[in-house]
């Protein structure tokens, strides 16, 4: 596979890279970390920004070559991250580009590019575990409206949301499956309650969401009635695929940064850690490759990511807690300091082996999907 880039491709970064330069000097201050309301501003205000250059339309109608790019050098530059834009820009905005109705499209694309409004993702439920597919919560059709009961957990960004991609059980008789449907949730309709939960480092990007007899327009399913599973599949594909793209980027350079700090306090003495570091720079190395890849094979068949975004996922999840773990000890006792580079990204590394699936899952869908393996009874 040929994984170099066009002129035309090298000419969009060159751009790009021209332009970042230009604006980043330009930003205002980042908000406080734990500070979501402000995080949201900051967040839709950057994507406004992208939206006026002409970048915001890369993560749908660019190739997904030039998305990486865009992502890579976004990352490189320091940019501001998706931030609470993410699940509407990385996962239910190139659902709806790929299954929705064309009215669907006009209605919700626009506003995420433009950063008007926010989603979070309404998947994982509390009683399902790892089994996203044994989720409860219930949609009753009456008319043309569903009437959706239950919880999800995790729900990233409802705190800040105006949307949600949720998951609903539609046929509660059809194999666990079937009977699932994708609508979009908004999260200002009478009925909801949000919790937020608090992670490790004090931060709220997750809460519990409870439902009850909300009233959600059937115009708001995307994809058919009990289909939901399928486009489901099509979310975490990019949740899986491309959406890493800038992290692994950040890995690399954080990993530079430990070499540099290791020289500076002494520990690059210790020919353990330089042997660990050096095997994760091949890691990284590898997994870019591997991104590559899978954009490739993207763009080959039409822009959705395929089964090797789970080969992927499985191995950065694994290689991300083992990166902050060596800057751990670099630190030394400073890696229990909150206030310390790296410390905060340490505790959230934690949950990666969980979020977007669990390594468990992950395992399942190689084994079942790539090497064709019989499923487990």
């Amino acid at each position: 596979m040929d994984l170099s880039y066009t002129a035309q491709e090298e000419d969009f970064r060159a751009r790009l890279r021209g332009w970042l330069a230009e604006v980043l000097p330009k930003l205002p201050p980042r908000p406080d970390p734990l500070d979501w309301p402000g995080r949201r501003a900051y967040d839709t205000g950057w994507q406004r920004t992208l939206y006026d250059a002409g970048y915001a339309d890369v993560h749908w109608e660019a190739s997904p070559t030039l998305r990486m790019i865009f992502l890579e050098e976004s990352e490189r530059a320091g940019a501001p991250y998706v931030g609470a834009n993410f699940v509407g820009l990385l996962h239910a905005g190139p659902t709806i580009a790929a299954e929705g109705t064309p009215e669907q499209r006009a209605r919700w694309l626009e506003p995420i590019l433009r950063g008007d409004e926010v989603w979070c993702q309404g998947f994982s439920e509390p009683d399902a575990g790892s089994d996203l597919a044994s989720l409860r919560t219930r949609a009753r059709r009456d008319g043309d409206h569903y009437v959706v009961s239950g919880s999800k957990v995790w729900t990233s960004h409802a705190e800040v949301a105006d949307w949600c991609e949720l998951l609903v059980r539609t046929d509660p008789e059809a194999p666990k499956h079937r009977g699932i449907s994708w609508l979009a949730l908004p999260m200002d309709a009478p009925g909801i309650t949000v919790r937020p939960l608090r992670t490790l480092a004090g931060s709220t990007e997750f809460a519990e969401v409870f439902l009850d007899e909300v009233r959600v327009p059937v115009a708001n399913r995307v994809g058919a009635e009990d289909d939901g599973w399928r486009v489901t599949m099509v979310t975490l594909s990019f949740e899986r695929g491309t959406a890493f793209v800038g992290e692994v980027v950040a890995c690399r350079r954080v990993l530079g940064e430990l070499a540099r700090e290791a020289r500076a306090n002494g520990r690059w003495d210790d020919p353990v850690l330089r042997r660990r570091l050096g095997r994760l720079s091949a890691e990284f190395q590898a997994l870019w490759r591997l991104t590559q890849w899978n954009v490739s094979e993207a763009q080959r068949t039409g822009g959705v990511p395929g089964a090797g975004g789970s080969v992927f996922k499985l191995r950065y999840s694994h290689a991300r807690q083992e990166l902050y773990d060596a800057a751990a000890e670099v630190l030394g006792d400073g890696a229990l300091d909150l206030e310390r580079p790296w410390t905060r990204e340490r505790l959230s590394s934690l949950s990666y082996t969980i979020a977007a699936g669990t390594s468990q899952i992950q395992r399942n869908i190689v084994a079942e999907r790539i090497l064709g393996l019989p499923k487990g009874r």
